[in-house]
């Protein structure tokens, strides 16, 4: 693990932990909320993004910040063993376990990010990368009933956006033809690996197959391979992607079959180490990697962007700026490719192409 070899024994000193809130409404038709993560050492303060999605997890966090002592002198690689044996629930029991991982990003990222800039350099520089303009697409859900109303409204602001649609049992033959003859999609993010949640979706062979037929090129990500929808994908099988289910390289090893494709989401993997892990482990096996984001509200956007612009920069990333998941677009949207500006520590700040 050549690049956790260069930042695990990287110096964190910390003096203090700090915790602001966020909060937005989104384009999927709910209310976002997020911590920002401050750990202030020497000088210096290192920022990273809690995405855990229950607001009530966000409250006790808050309210247990005076208990959350992090005070000391670390590396990245001891903070993460010492963060891995703490509850950073605070005796809560998250609604999923994923969100353990979130809230351990949130951490982690903050501590790289504050690492780096105590020692005057970015991620980019000690890894011995570069940063390349990273290209992305849009993730959008298209309302209920839905319709193609909000790709039409981006594509009229620049035509040549592309998307990542999270088909529904609501989808019909007439919208799926609609939305296929704009001939903008990307993925298709068929969610069928959700259990409790707002987005669940049950597998539908029907639904399956219309998709596979109407978007031939398009990437397809998480499907529910069961006894009626596996044999839909003969022949298709370098058309899956995997997401929800991808926590570290092990969940890699164990898919039904090898992957051609893989969305990077690092708040999924929790630690630093487990990130870098699976996105080498992939690029050496020629997996396709692209970014995902959760929504997020502040640094973290940034930092899975600065992610990608290392790895895998002209891949399909679902990373768009933050300005195109609120329901009232800005005048003005940055496109695609993004272009770094500002790279201190842990941090991406960009320009968005002509």
């Amino acid at each position: 693990m050549a690049s956790y070899d260069a930042v695990a024994d990287l110096p964190v000193r910390i003096d203090d932990v700090e915790y602001s809130r966020r909060e937005r409404e989104t384009t999927s038709d709910f209310t976002r909320v997020s911590t920002i993560i401050r750990l202030h050492g020497d000088g210096e303060t290192g920022l990273g993004e809690d995405v855990t999605y229950e607001t009530a997890d966000h409250d006790a966090l808050q309210e247990a910040a005076p208990s959350f002592d992090l005070a000391g002198d670390w590396t990245v690689d001891s903070l993460s063993a010492h963060l891995a044996a703490r509850d950073l629930f605070h005796g809560r029991s998250p609604d999923q376990e994923a969100f353990r991982n979130y809230r351990r990003w949130g951490f982690e990222s903050a501590a790289l990010d504050l690492g780096l800039r105590q020692a005057d350099t970015d991620l980019a520089g000690l890894l011995d990368r570069t940063y390349d303009p990273v290209e992305f697409i849009v993730s959008t859900r298209l309302g209920s009933p839905p319709s193609t109303d909000r790709i039409e409204t981006l594509l009229a602001r620049d035509e040549r956006l592309e998307f990542k649609l999270d088909p529904t049992d609501e989808w019909t033959p007439e919208l799926i033809e609609a939305i296929a003859d704009t001939d903008s999609v990307r993925i298709l993010d068929l969610k069928g690996h959700y259990e409790g949640t707002d987005v669940d979706q049950a597998p539908d062979a029907a639904l399956y197959k219309q998709l596979l037929e109407a978007f031939p090129e398009a990437v397809i990500e998480d499907p529910a391979l069961t006894a009626d929808t596996e044999p839909l994908f003969d022949g298709h099988r370098g058309r899956v992607s995997w997401d929800a289910p991808i926590h570290g390289l092990a969940d890699v090893e164990a898919l039904p079959f090898a992957p051609e494709w893989l969305n990077i989401k690092p708040s999924r993997f929790g630690s630093i180490r487990s990130l870098f892990e699976t996105i080498e482990y992939c690029l050496a096996e020629g997996i396709e990697l692209y970014g995902g984001g959760q929504f997020e509200l502040g640094v973290g956007r940034e930092q899975l962007q600065a992610i990608a612009s290392l790895f895998y920069p002209d891949g399909p990333n679902d990373i768009a700026p933050a300005a195109y998941n609120v329901p009232e677009l800005d005048a003005q949207l940055p496109r695609s490719p993004l272009s770094p500006s500002e790279t201190e520590g842990f941090r991406w700040s960009s320009t968005g192409g002509k």
